[in-house]
Parts: C-alpha cells; structure tokens; sequence
C-alpha cells in the first residue's frame, strides 16, 4: 500500500509560513507553542492543523515547549477537542487502516522544558516500553542517540539523542521514525531498516530553513520516495 506522507516538526508557531503539498497523511513532531504557556498558541495550530483539508489523516504529538500539554492536560484537551480532523497522540496509538502509528513527546531532561524526565532513568526507559513492536511509523519529539541528533549550539556533549530510546528503537525497528527537537539535524537517514527522519522546519535561529519532507511511501515493501 503506497501513501504519501508529509513529516514537519518544531513550528514554533510559525506552522502559518509552510505550504504543504497534499497527501494522505500529515504528521507533526511536537513543539508547535514558543513558551508552552500560552492557550492562544493552541488554538491557532489546531485550527491551521485541522484546516489542512488536503491531508485525510492528521496526526500530532506534543514537544519540550509544548508546557501546556503536560501542565494542564485537561485545559490542552479541551482545546485540541474541538478539532475533529486532527489526532493527538501521547503514549498512545492510532491505526490508519493497516497502519499502526504511536506517538510520544518525552526526552531526557533538557534546559529544564516539558515532558522532561531524567537521563538514562527507569521512568524514561518506561516510556520507551511501552512503544508496540510491529510498528509502522513511530512519532517522538526527540532522536534516538547517533541519529540526526547534532546540534550547532555548544553542548558538552557531541550526540543529544537519548539512549534508551535508540536501544529501544533498534529492537522494535519501526518503518518510520519521525522526531524534531534538535533543529541542527534536520534531515534523512536510513538505519538498521528505519527510515529515520527529523522533520524540523526552524533551524537553531528559529527561522524557517527546511522544508517539508513529503514522500511517497510503500508500507509493504518500506521503500521511501521523496516527493
């Protein structure tokens, strides 16, 4: 079965400035607010989001500025609630017909943001548990370590990544593995039999450098065509 799918993350309420092609799918990686705290932010994205008619199945995930999200989950739902063509996932899943998709905003602590929990711990390493095998795409809001997780901003260490979900990853080897978080990295990578893609459109000055990954995609055969 061959769908066509766009990938776009970290918008930082910018999500106004893209023009998307169309498809079957549209899939964001978190972080869609600035400051996290703002229900404005919200609104304006659902709204964006659930006007994208030229999708048929949307699907969203909260990130590290997405505070809202974690703080007040039932103000968070009340808003997203009110869209009915969009789905927002957090440590859930969806199938669209046979493909089975699952999202979830957490990474290592990191400056101190929402859904933080602390490096290399057994709370995080739960999360990453619960993430189903035989998965067709796997939605989270940062990288697995080594992979696409470099940033230009002077960090103490090379690969900002986190560990335990890299481990779990390269077990359950889901087709697709969408994040953002590390603007740097944006971009493609083939590992392993995951297509690994960091689908953020700000770069480190938070000004709209990439663009939209669309592509072609044959859930059978797990073969990618960009578009």
């Amino acid at each position: 079965m061959i769908k066509i799918i766009t990938f776009i993350s970290d918008t930082h309420t910018k999500h106004h400035m893209l023009d998307l092609p169309g498809g079957d799918v549209l899939v964001f990686g978190g972080d869609l607010m600035n400051s996290g705290y703002n229900e404005n932010d919200i609104n304006n994205f659902c709204k964006w989001f659930d006007a994208q008619d030229q999708y048929k199945t949307k699907i969203f995930i909260a990130g590290n500025h997405d505070r809202l999200f974690e703080l007040d989950p039932e103000r968070a739902k009340e808003i997203y609630s009110q869209y009915n063509n969009i789905n927002y996932l957090e440590d859930s899943e969806l199938s669209i017909q046979d493909i089975k998709v699952y999202g979830s905003p957490w990474q290592p602590e990191f400056c101190n943001w929402a859904f933080n929990l602390p490096k290399g711990g057994k709370e995080l390493e739960d999360k990453w548990a619960a993430i189903p095998e035989n998965l067709d795409i796997l939605i989270t809001h940062g990288p697995p370590q080594g992979i696409l997780d470099v940033s230009g901003a002077p960090y103490n260490e090379p690969n900002l990544g986190c560990s335990l979900l890299r481990t779990r990853v390269d077990k359950v080897k889901p087709k697709i593995h969408i994040f953002g978080h590390i603007h740097g990295s944006a971009g493609y990578k083939y590992n392993n039999s995951t297509h690994f893609i960091n689908a953020s459109v700000l770069n480190e000055r938070y000004e709209q450098n990439n663009l939209p990954l669309t592509v072609e995609w044959d859930s059978e055969t797990n073969e990618i065509k960009f578009i």
